[in-house]
């Protein structure tokens, strides 16, 4: 499931091709997923950047949720100062946020290297929200994934496939049709491996331990067993009510004991402890007013052969205060355990 091939720029698919997949019998998905031309590669752009000179690297993880706000985002961002950043839920030539090529737009803004890992060719305008929002308007590449950016360069990358089972082409998932599946992207960036992984939401526990071991084995082909730092929307959501009906607080804000992922990234030399702001939601209500609390710990990093120090989590707002994701943004410094010593 691993991908290496690299372009510098992904060709999107027509927009007749995605007209006729929309029409195309559920059955279709795996023939339009080879067909597609943007599922098997992954975009890679080497603008001219120095080497890296100190021993510490500060990464930020951030479900940017289309990145629809992306002038406020290149502004936060800037201000935030990191050198590698991990982003999930990127749109390209998507009408709900404004037709932009928002991972390279933002790349070229902060002077930084990309890499591009299409998850999901979008057939519609997205959710039952922006579907409204957006009525009566196309998308120009339909390409939605996730992205790598880093101010050094980026020696190589891949991505991750974690399934193509075409689950969201039968359109009963928010009433979304989208060719494609959930990936993670994979970038060496000064000897470090750098991963951007976003996990099934519609899911489980045992399924998302499913995709991390997929993901593992992955990152194992790619890198042996270096040192690496992963980011991204774990979807860590489980629920389990008590006799009362309710919901433990503990429970939304560390779901370590209820999500088996954790057991298998700590069988595979990866901590999340000194990554993380245990104990703090990572999600926050939009402009719309959506998704309401109680929120919950979802989003994660997690270092192996690291040392990892200074973890915050960070809110996602412009000056207003007016929220740039349902998702917070999360930060940590790394250094090489030998430089640490």
């Amino acid at each position: 499931m691993l991908v290496t091939r690299t372009t510098d720029r992904l060709v999107a698919p027509t927009a007749a091709w995605r007209h006729a997949a929309d029409a195309a019998s559920a059955t279709a998905h795996d023939t339009l997923f080879q067909g597609s031309g943007c599922l098997d590669a992954i975009e890679h752009t080497r603008p001219p950047l120095a080497p890296m000179t100190e021993n510490t690297l500060r990464v930020l993880a951030w479900n940017a949720e289309r990145l629809k706000y992306l002038d406020a985002a290149i502004d936060l961002l800037r201000r935030l100062d990191a050198d590698i950043l991990l982003l999930t839920e990127l749109d390209r030539g998507m009408a709900r946020s404004a037709d932009r090529d928002t991972p390279a737009e933002l790349a070229a803004a902060l002077g930084m290297a990309h890499v591009f890992a299409v998850e999901y060719i979008e057939l519609g305008l997205g959710d039952a929200r922006e579907r409204a929002w957006h009525a009566g308007e196309t998308n120009r590449d339909g390409l939605h994934g996730n992205a790598i950016l880093s101010r050094l360069p980026i020696d190589r990358c891949a991505l991750s496939r974690l399934e193509q089972d075409g689950t969201w082409f039968q359109g009963e998932r928010n009433g979304e049709r989208r060719i494609g599946g959930r990936n993670a992207a994979i970038a060496e960036i000064a000897g470090i491996t750098c991963v951007a992984v976003h996990l099934e939401s519609h899911s489980d526990p045992a399924h998302r331990a499913a995709q991390t071991r997929v993901l593992l084995d992955d990152l194992e082909a790619f890198a042996e067993t270096g040192p690496a730092v992963i980011g991204g929307d774990f979807n860590t959501a489980t629920v389990a009510h008590d006799a009362k009906g309710t919901v433990p607080p503990d429970q939304l804000l560390d779901p370590v004991p209820h999500e088996p992922l954790f057991a298998v990234m700590a069988d595979h030399g990866f901590a999340w402890q000194n990554c993380n702001t245990v104990g703090v939601a990572t999600q926050r209500t939009r402009p719309d007013g959506t998704p309401e609390p109680p929120f919950a710990r979802i989003d994660w990093l997690f270092t192996r052969g690291l040392a990892a120090r200074d973890p915050a989590t960070i809110p996602a707002i412009d000056p207003s205060g007016s929220a740039l994701s349902d998702h917070e943004i999360l930060a940590v410094t790394v250094e090489s355990r030998t430089c640490a010593s």
